[in-house]
Parts: structure tokens; C-alpha cells; sequence
């Protein structure tokens, strides 16, 4: 009985703890005056709380958006919150599952699976504690929460719920769809990437596009020396001197890992001294990562110009802050993307990027202009000979990939998008 109950209070949701941030701290990047905008935006919803639910607090990054969005509102006088989910390993491996069929995916979406994820769902929705004037619930994993939740604060009108779709829906398994669909609608509102991910069986009154955004004062992304990041780089065998091509993502089969090493192939066949990493991380709502490990390791064969590294090799935000810097072409091969934030990294450190024409990459990367969109192995190799070929025009597109960045994807302006969709419910 003493093991069960242990068992259960492991499962109780998780305050995430969390540095400060300031949001005068990004005036000198983004201008005084948008800060300005934020702070009179922000100025009537000062005292407002407001919940923030995701399935992990590390790796991936819905963690790393709210990493920085949570210390932010609470910058502007938000009462913001973030939580965890706990659950089972057959839970999380489940909703990896899921995660897989809403992007497309076909999966034995058993009466089994079901019974297991709604189980999860209502341990944690039983000890879910109130007083939250609106609640985010990000992805499929908390998407139920609403219909099982007992306190009664959380199920009054006062308190309105969001759910936050970060994946490409746009081919997802009907079954799985269907099941979810329902959960989905008991939302006051739903905020996606881009509006072509959204089903047309989606009936909601309030359903928004937002995109996500990086964080320009991470550490991740914050100027670094260019002699210190190729000393970070020469720690892990990399030849700052000869061409370095780099993927940062976790160890996921819609990042296509095992097809940016076969157009490496292609890329050494002309650039016979060029170098591949692949940096990732392994969340730890993921199991599947570890099986795509070994796959990327079996078709490295032992390479020794291919690098492939995790968290569990101690590469953290610094060293994957200057992996991209001192890379001559970042490549974010997906074949499914939610929005790819390695993208708007790489072109942030002004690098030139390679993106799969999937999802929300196509947002980030103008064609031609700042990078290039490719469909398939062999034009993944041919535009990144093309860069290494030309690594003047190559800083040329990076630079100007930067100030898209800039306008379009920081931190200040995804926290302005929240601020307004609060104002709306608080209305």
C-alpha cells in the first residue's frame, strides 16, 4: 500500500522552477519601443494567472519556449506558472505514439492506449490545484485535463483554457484525430503554428495562428567570440579549418537524421574534407529517441568525419550555441516539422540554413534568399555543395536570414501575441 502511494504522489504535476528574466533586457535588440508596446499591453492584466502545461521541462522545444515565455510574463506583472505532467514510461511512450499519428503516422491506436493515456490524464487533472484565471495546455499529452479536472474553480467560466497545438496536423491519422478532436473542442480557444495545420473537422469558434519564437538572451543564443566557440568545437574533435555542416535536433525520425548523413555522402563526393554534426538532445518524454540513436549510428558506420552527439555527451546550450556559430551551413532536414526553432537559431548566428520544406521551416527560410527548401536527399546535398562553394554569398543569405529573425521570431513578439490573446479572454 506504502509503494502505491508513493506511486501516485510521483505522478502529481510539477512546478517547473525558473530563472528571472527582465523584458528591458531585449530593448537593445528588438528597440525601446516595442518594449513600450509590451508594457501598455501588459499594463490591465497585471495580477492575472496563468497556467502553462506541457509533458517535460527539458529537450524539445515547447520546454524552451516556455523556458523563456513563463519569466517573462511574469515580467510584466503576470502571475505565470509552469508545470509538468508525470505519468507512467508506457504514458509517454503512448503519446510519443500519438505525436507520431497526429503528424501522419500509422499506429495501433489501441482500446488499451486509450485507457492508459485518459488513466494518466486523470491522475494528474485530480491533483491539479486552482485559482488559475487561464490555463495552457500544450500538445496531446494535457489536452484531456479540462474534462477531468474536479476542482471547481477550474471548471467555472471564470476560468478559460487554451490549448496549444506545436505539430503539423495537416495529414494526421483519422482515428487518432477523432479521438483527440473532442478533448479539443471543450478549449476556448486553440493557437497553431500556421493555419494549414488545422483540421477542417475542427469545430472552434476561437482558433488562432501564432508562430514560436527563439530566445535572442539564452544562453544558446547570446554573442559568443568566434575563438571561443572553435575552442568549444576542437573539444569535441571537430577541425575548425575544413567545412563544417551541422543539424541541431533531438534524435527524431520526422528530422530525417539518417538522411542528412546520405546527403553528407553526396556533399563530401565534391567537398572532400567537409564534416557532418548532428547535436541533439533526448527529452525525456521521448523513448523513441534512443531507437533513432541507433539507426544514426548504423548508417554513420564508424565515419569518422561524422560527429554525432547528445546531452548525454555533456552538450548543453553553450556548446550547441557554438556549433552553429562556427558552422559554414546549418541543415534542418525535417520531413514533418511543428516550426523547427534551430532554424531561426542558425540564421540568428547569421549561418545560411538548408530546411525541408515542411511545416513551419517554410515561415523561417525564404527560398533563395536566406537559405534554401528542398524536398529530398540529393537537393539537401546539391544547395549545400552550392553554399560551401560560395561562402561569401553564404554569409550574405545568413545575415540577411538575421533580420528576418529579428522582425518576425523573438521572444518579445511571441509574449506580445499571448498578451493579446489574454486580453481577448479576459474581456
Amino acid at each position: 500500500m506504502a509503494s502505491a502511494t508513493v506511486d501516485r504522489l510521483h505522478r502529481v504535476p510539477e512546478r517547473v522552477p525558473l530563472l528571472e528574466k527582465g523584458l528591458g533586457e531585449y530593448a537593445p535588440i528588438v528597440g525601446p519601443e516595442v518594449v513600450e508596446r509590451i508594457e501598455a499591453l501588459a499594463a490591465p492584466l497585471r495580477g492575472c494567472r496563468v497556467l502553462h502545461i506541457n509533458a517535460t521541462a527539458y529537450g524539445g522545444g515547447v520546454a524552451e519556449l516556455l523556458a523563456t515565455h513563463v519569466p517573462l510574463l511574469r515580467s510584466v506583472g503576470i502571475d505565470a506558472e509552469w508545470q509538468v505532467m508525470t505519468g507512467s514510461d508506457d504514458f509517454f511512450g503512448i503519446t510519443k505514439e500519438v505525436h507520431n499519428a497526429l503528424q501522419g503516422a500509422d499506429i495501433d491506436w489501441s482500446t488499451r492506449k486509450q485507457r492508459v493515456y485518459l488513466e494518466n490524464v486523470l491522475d494528474n487533472a485530480l491533483r491539479l490545484e486552482g485559482g488559475w484565471d487561464v490555463v495552457v495546455a500544450h500538445d496531446p499529452q494535457p489536452v484531456a485535463l479540462r474534462s477531468y479536472v474536479r476542482d471547481s474553480s477550474l471548471r467555472s467560466p471564470d476560468t478559460h483554457w487554451v490549448w496549444r497545438c506545436h505539430i503539423d496536423l495537416t495529414d494526421a491519422n483519422p482515428s487518432v484525430w477523432e479521438f483527440f478532436r473532442p478533448y479539443v473542442e471543450l478549449h476556448d480557444a486553440s493557437v497553431w503554428t500556421m493555419k494549414e495545420f488545422v483540421p477542417d473537422s475542427l469545430s472552434m469558434d476561437r482558433v488562432l495562428e501564432r508562430h514560436p519564437s527563439i530566445d535572442p538572451m539564452s544562453v544558446k543564443n547570446l554573442d559568443m567570440p568566434l575563438p571561443f566557440a572553435e575552442e568549444l568545437c576542437r573539444q569535441y574533435g571537430l577541425d575548425v579549418r575544413r567545412p563544417i555542416v551541422c543539424q541541431v535536433s533531438r534524435y527524431d525520425p520526422w528530422k530525417d537524421p539518417v538522411g542528412v548523413i546520405r546527403a553528407f555522402r553526396i556533399v563530401r563526393e565534391k567537398v572532400t574534407d567537409a564534416q557532418l554534426l548532428l547535436a541533439g538532445s533526448m527529452a525525456t518524454d521521448d523513448p523513441e529517441g534512443f531507437r533513432v540513436w541507433d539507426k544514426v549510428q548504423e548508417e554513420r558506420a564508424g565515419d569518422p568525419d561524422i560527429y554525432t552527439l547528445s546531452n548525454l555527451h555533456q552538450v548543453g546550450n553553450v556548446q550547441v550555441n557554438a556549433f552553429q556559430r562556427v558552422a559554414d551551413v546549418v541543415i534542418q532536414k525535417s520531413i514533418r516539422e511543428g516550426f523547427g526553432l534551430t532554424v531561426s537559431e542558425g540564421l540568428w548566428k547569421g549561418r545560411p540554413v538548408v530546411g525541408g520544406r515542411a511545416g513551419g521551416i517554410v515561415l523561417q527560410v525564404r527560398d533563395g534568399f536566406d537559405g534554401y527548401l528542398v524536398d529530398t536527399v540529393e537537393d539537401c546535398a546539391a544547395r549545400t555543395i552550392d553554399l560551401l562553394a560560395d561562402p561569401v554569398g553564404a554569409d550574405a543569405m545568413g545575415l540577411q536570414g538575421k533580420e528576418h529573425v529579428r522582425e518576425n521570431f523573438l521572444s518579445t513578439r511571441e509574449l506580445e501575441d499571448w498578451l493579446r490573446l489574454l486580453t481577448e479572454l479576459h474581456a
